[in-house]
């Protein structure tokens, strides 16, 4: 078919034609993106967190008058944890994976440092990783007797005396890869102060940050021998077997409140609640992007039938004496499907250019990943197909136009 006629029938319709080009523009460049953004809100979703999440538990509780001993409080209620049937092992720790509210840490590797290397997750506790289910994979897990009360760091850090501050570290091997590429960590020092330097003796798989909305920086966590004591900012958490959880949780909350019962539980709940809430607003964001994507599409495909059906009907009489002089119902049909090609492919290209503008300034204010190319020409390929279904239904009512139309104004 010659592009001519086409062309000469766009130039007598360039306002219309610009406004559909730029609306397919337009829904190219915010599809692609938001597109993307579902793609990269999904595997967010589906991080990993390291723990053996489906078979553990959170307690969190409050005191209503001050605790006298808070570290001999908590060890008292461990003890009693570990009474409870069903329970494998139990922890006290400042924070969770996933857990929201995060305890950060900036890492140096050189006292002298100017500006930290990196910020990292810490957890403070005995046991955590152990009771978390956290897979140790290279070195050891920290010893009981390199635990210190919390107390006893304050007073250290306050007079300048670094006697008593934990010495050992674990952490993870996404931190490791990070601070020492291709090397061994075991037995190297990081500072999280210009006087505090600890010594890595383990590494873990992995134990996401209770921060973890940046997908690299998440899997940076170091666990410390620092035993914090009971407090309404510190949880127990508490691996048992998946099918055991609901009842030993219930247990456990017994338990606890049986101890004493002028606390109040603040919060009790499984891991996978705990993950549930944390990725709520990216489901809640994924399904508005997605709710946009179908708004958008139907309102592009609306406008190109939309202008097919008005321009079939300014040019009946013109379909008319195109039959009359020969050409037939598969001439017409091309006709109009070539004509929204062209449209749809100056819209695309134009929607190529501002996706990808979208996409830089999503990555300057967002830090959001680089727009991957395959996004492109499947886009390019969607709004085609759209595009040419949108306009079957008038393209097949105007080859549908018979040539006695042409002689009825004579």
């Amino acid at each position: 078919m010659e592009l001519r006629p086409i062309l000469s029938t766009l130039r007598r319709h360039k306002i219309t034609a610009w406004l559909l080009i730029l609306e397919i523009a337009l829904t190219c460049a915010i599809v692609c993106n938001a597109v993307f953004m579902i793609g990269h809100r999904l595997q967010h979703m589906h991080m990993t967190t390291g723990v053996d999440e489906h078979a553990l538990v959170q307690i969190q509780l409050a005191e209503i008058a001050p605790t006298p001993d808070i570290f001999a409080r908590a060890r008292e209620d461990l003890a009693v944890l570990r009474q409870v049937p069903g329970v494998q092992a139990v922890a006290l720790t400042n924070q969770l994976p996933l857990g929201g509210s995060s305890s950060n840490a900036s890492i140096k590797l050189d006292p002298a440092q100017r500006e930290p290397t990196l910020s990292a997750g810490t957890y403070f506790g005995e046991d955590i990783p152990q009771a978390m289910g956290a897979r140790l994979v290279a070195g050891r897990n920290l010893q009981p007797d390199e635990t210190t009360n919390a107390d006893i760091v304050v007073k250290a850090l306050a007079t300048g005396n670094t006697k008593g501050i934990p010495a050992v570290t674990v952490i993870t091997q996404a931190l490791a890869d990070r601070l020492w590429p291709g090397q061994n960590p075991l037995g190297k020092t990081i500072y999280l102060t210009d006087q505090v330097g600890v010594r890595v003796v383990g590494v873990l798989a992995d134990l996401v940050r209770a921060n973890a909305y940046n997908d690299i920086t998440a899997h940076y966590s170091v666990v410390l021998p620092l035993f914090m004591g009971a407090g309404k900012d510190q949880s127990y958490v508490i691996r048992t077997r998946p099918q055991d959880r609901e009842a030993v949780l219930k247990a456990a909350v017994a338990a606890l409140k049986k101890a004493d019962p002028e606390r109040v539980v603040t919060q009790q709940r499984s891991y996978d609640e705990l993950r549930e809430k944390f990725f709520a607003n990216d489901r809640a964001m994924a399904g508005i992007l997605a709710g946009v994507i179908v708004a958008l599409l139907t309102v592009t495909a609306l406008g190109i039938v939309g202008l097919a059906s008005f321009w079939v009907g300014q040019r009946r009489r013109t379909i008319g004496v195109r039959r009359a002089l020969g050409a037939t119902r598969s001439d017409i049909l091309r006709y109009f499907q070539t004509e929204n090609f062209l449209l749809a492919g100056l819209g695309i290209v134009l929607g190529m250019v501002l996706a990808y503008g979208i996409n830089l300034f999503l990555m300057l204010h967002y830090e959001l990943p680089r727009l991957p190319g395959i996004y492109f020409p499947v886009g390019a390929l969607t709004l085609w197909i759209i595009g040419q279904l949108a306009v079957l239904g008038p393209a097949l009512r105007a080859a549908a136009v018979p040539p006695v139309v042409a002689t009825r104004s004579v």
